[in-house]
């Protein structure tokens, strides 16, 4: 299977099956050099066993891939040791404090101890670990030890890195931070392959996304176009001078123009999805007048990537109970 010049993974026709179960139902895609390649799918979908079987972790039941210019059945040896990989569960010796965790890992790298130190003192500034860079990784809260799994992986050298949920646990201002300090280093020629379930982090990060769903991939394209193509409903964001009214909330859910209705708590703002915001907006001012409630803003927002991902893989379950897949 030859491989364009910049490509670093091209995966053709891949599955996976756990004896009835098939868990990744022949895949293809390919992956650019300095390429944000975003994964994405509801719970179950295949995407853990995706990288499980990219990284040499698990057997293909069938298909063909190559990675970095390794064949994956063949030269598993070769791929590991140029790729790097964040799993979901934690991976470190819970004995062990944040140094010196990231210290043995570099070690086991064959990374020099000069240069390991260097790449230590950099990562903890990088990732905000300052002020638990002693303390054991068993004492870590759930946040602090994702922040040590992602930044620990960039002490070696690679040219792929796997993601799998770097950000859970994080809050918004370290997330923001950590994948901002990725965006950089695909700037310098890092590649990534990257899942998660925050959707917004994903429109940020990722130059192109592939939708998996039930073990097949239902579309690739970049966020802009995923959004024009299937993000058909609108968002009406509002608040009020009140600040929250359940009735309202009560209302605007039941109501038929409404697919999805939301609170951010952050901004206080709700929000309303609908393919009808023509009647919404109106509904919204009639219900508030009932109420005895101001709108103090109202406006509709531009289409989402969950909005997209959201109809995507709904209207890809219906085709599958239909006897068909989504086109």
């Amino acid at each position: 299977m030859l491989m364009a010049p910049d490509q670093v993974v091209r995966v053709d026709e891949l599955s996976r099956h756990f004896g009835d179960k098939i868990a990744v139902d022949r895949v293809s895609f390919d992956i650019a050099r300095s390429e944000v390649f975003g994964f994405l799918g509801p719970n179950g979908a295949g995407k853990t066993t995706t990288i499980k079987m990219l990284t040499t972790l698990l057997p293909s039941t069938s298909g063909r891939a190559t990675v970095l210019g390794h064949d994956l059945k063949t030269e598993g040896r070769k791929i590991r040791a140029q790729i790097g990989v964040v799993q979901q569960q934690d991976s470190f010796d819970q004995g062990l404090n944040v140094e010196t965790s990231m210290d043995l890992y570099g070690l086991i790298w064959n990374v020099p101890k000069a240069e390991r130190r260097r790449r230590i003192d950099e990562l903890i500034g990088h990732f905000e670990m300052q002020e638990f860079r002693k303390m054991p990784t068993v004492d870590l809260s759930a946040g602090q030890r994702r922040r040590l799994q992602v930044a620990r992986e960039f002490i070696h050298d690679m040219d792929l890195l796997f993601l799998d949920e770097p950000t859970v646990g994080l809050d918004p201002i370290v997330r923001r931070s950590v994948l901002d300090y990725l965006k950089e280093r695909v700037r310098q020629g890092l590649t990534i392959f990257f899942t998660t379930h925050i959707l917004e982090e994903a429109e940020y990060l990722c130059n192109r996304i592939a939708v998996i769903n039930q073990g097949r991939i239902v579309q690739i394209d970049t966020p802009e176009n995923l959004k024009r193509r299937f993000g058909s409903a609108k968002a009406v964001e509002f608040k009020l001078l009140q600040g929250t009214s359940s009735e309202m909330a009560s209302a605007l859910s039941s109501s038929a123009s409404v697919s999805r209705f939301g609170r951010d708590e952050g901004s206080g703002a709700y929000r309303v999805t609908t393919t009808r915001p023509e009647s919404v907006i109106p509904e919204i001012y009639r219900l508030a007048d009932r109420l005895n409630l101001t709108v103090s803003s109202i406006y509709i927002s531009e289409t989402t990537l969950e909005d997209a991902f959201i109809n995507l893989v709904t209207e890809d379950e219906k085709a599958v109970a239909n006897g068909g897949r989504a086109s």
